[in-house]
């Protein structure tokens, strides 16, 4: 399923809407919470620009390096939004430059541990953010399936969605390698990047990820309190109020 909103420059901006709980009571409302591809390809005056705006988004979260930022640029400044960046990664590694023989899986997934561990205070900031907002809201980094997909994850888990269905929405970045791919080719004079996984997203790495985050805490609420130092059950009923409806036909 391609949960992909039609953009020009923005290559991976999807809705979290529409993902039901297990039970069948629930689902997360349509049109209130965004992940994205880098925001810093819009520009004003544009149809992408229009479309991005209609969809009343009030809040931007950007998980990226500030240098990230600044040289590739942010979401351009509108009155109706509020920008924050909070970059969750605080070990930056390459990729693109990784040798053929990595696996992405492990390699990943040991990544995404990293910043799990490094990114607590970015991470809760996030978290109460999205929490707290009632209103329209995008978070989104570079490629929006890294540190894009470990946040999502963990809304998702806290909203009490199905893990395959987390692991599912981490993998719908693959209906956007093609045109990521294209775009970095551009930007490095049509060259290729030396990891042929390089934008790709395996089911392997959520789920390796998500078995790592378990052992080490116990469960995604255990690391939210352990870890963030937050109240889980308060933090996901807060979610769970502003973002979950009641399903067709409850």
């Amino acid at each position: 399923m391609d949960r992909r909103l039609p953009f020009e420059t923005l290559h991976n901006f999807r809705d979290l809407g529409g993902y039901g709980t297990p039970d069948g009571h629930h689902r997360i409302r349509t049109g209130r919470l965004f992940r994205s591809d880098s925001l810093g390809k819009l520009t004003p005056d544009t149809p992408d620009w229009d479309r991005f705006l209609s969809l009343g988004i009030r809040t931007v979260i950007d998980l990226r390096h500030p240098w990230e930022a600044d040289r590739a640029g942010r979401v351009p400044a509108h009155p109706s939004l509020t920008y924050r960046n909070l970059s969750i990664e605080h070990r930056y590694y390459d990729q693109s430059a990784q040798t053929p023989d990595v696996e992405p899986g492990p390699y990943l997934a040991e990544r995404y541990m990293e910043v799990a561990e490094d990114g607590t205070k970015e991470i809760r900031e996030a978290l109460r953010l999205i929490a707290e907002t009632d209103a329209p809201l995008v978070f989104h980094c570079a490629s929006g399936k890294d540190r894009t997909g470990q946040l999502a994850a963990l809304i998702l888990g806290l909203l009490g969605i199905d893990e395959d269905l987390i692991i599912e929405d981490y993998t719908l970045t693959e209906l956007a390698t093609t045109a990521l791919l294209a775009d970095w080719r551009t930007r490095h004079h049509g060259n290729s990047p030396t990891w042929p996984y390089y934008l790709s997203a395996p089911e392997s790495v959520m789920r390796l990820y998500l078995a790592a985050l378990t052992s080490r805490y116990g469960s995604t609420e255990s690391y939210v309190e352990k870890a963030l130092g937050l109240d889980p059950e308060t933090l996901s009923a807060t979610l769970r109020a502003n973002l979950l409806e009641p399903s067709a036909g409850r």
